[in-house]
């Protein structure tokens, strides 16, 4: 029994974080300095309010906490600062992992660090893993506690595992039909040599709508009234535009290196 409580425990953990990392980077996307339009943005490969990256998160920082007491270090600001520093490098190597992962086997950027400093392959930042340093100390003081309530109250409420349960298949729908684009996505840019950024193009898809005055989706992105294969050509000569005037793009180097040739 206590393995399966540990994992449910483990299984409500990610559902949250998912769920409250996708609320906080809709907020974040929507008030940062480069959306001077303000607009509304879907963050994310999937379609829904979900973001697995942050339930991994919260996850790891939930068992990283619980591993204070065998940091043997008498001093309580050392320990609690080492601590956040393995919280940070512990998140900085998840979001490492998932941004190689689909840059590899789906060439898609889902985020881009490139323009920061101290910066690898746009996939981690050093201003970011500060970040989590500090998100680290967020969760430690003010979430760590109230989740340990809550989860002395999950355990007098198994009930609760339904709604879990409805999590996660939603969440198997999501993915399978997320994958699907992306597959399609993953040829286009293998066909024509790029790692396509993802929200650059939900941009381009976003205000090519508006430019002809159409309906644009916040779930479901990618869905308009022209075909996905339509989207990703306008997409890419705006990239090869980029490329001509040795703009930041989508390319591959070696064929953004002989652009420059011609």
């Amino acid at each position: 029994m206590t393995i399966v409580y540990d994992f449910m425990i483990l299984a409500l953990l990610f559902s949250s974080g998912s769920m409250l990392g996708w609320c906080i980077e809709v907020f974040y996307r929507r008030f940062k300095p480069a959306n001077k339009e303000r607009v509304w943005i879907n963050p994310g490969f999937l379609c829904g309010p979900c973001l697995p990256l942050y339930g991994f998160g919260l996850t790891l920082l939930y068992l990283l906490a619980a591993l204070e007491k065998y940091i043997d270090i008498d001093n309580d600001v050392l320990r609690k600062t080492l601590l956040f520093i393995l919280m940070a490098a512990a998140m900085t190597f998840i979001e490492l992992i998932a941004g190689e992962v689909f840059i590899i086997r789906r060439h898609l950027k889902l985020w881009d660090y490139s323009e920061m400093r101290f910066n690898y392959k746009g996939v981690i930042c050093l201003r970011f893993s500060v970040y989590w340093a500090l998100l680290g100390a967020v969760y430690y003081f003010f979430i760590h506690p109230r989740i340990l309530n809550g989860l002395e109250w999950f355990s007098k409420n198994l009930l609760f595992s339904f709604v879990i349960g409805m999590f996660y298949g939603i969440l198997i729908i999501d993915l399978s039909y997320s994958f699907k684009l992306t597959a399609k996505i993953k040829t286009f840019a293998e066909e024509n040599e790029m790692v396509i950024r993802y929200e650059e193009l939900k941009k381009q898809i976003r205000m090519a709508a508006e430019e002809r005055r159409e309906k644009y989706r916040f779930i479901k992105a990618f869905e308009s009234e022209r075909s996905l294969l339509e989207q990703m050509k306008e997409y890419m000569e705006k990239q090869r535009e980029l490329a001509k005037s040795g703009g930041f793009n989508d390319f591959i180097d070696l064929k953004l290196r002989n652009k420059k040739k011609d």
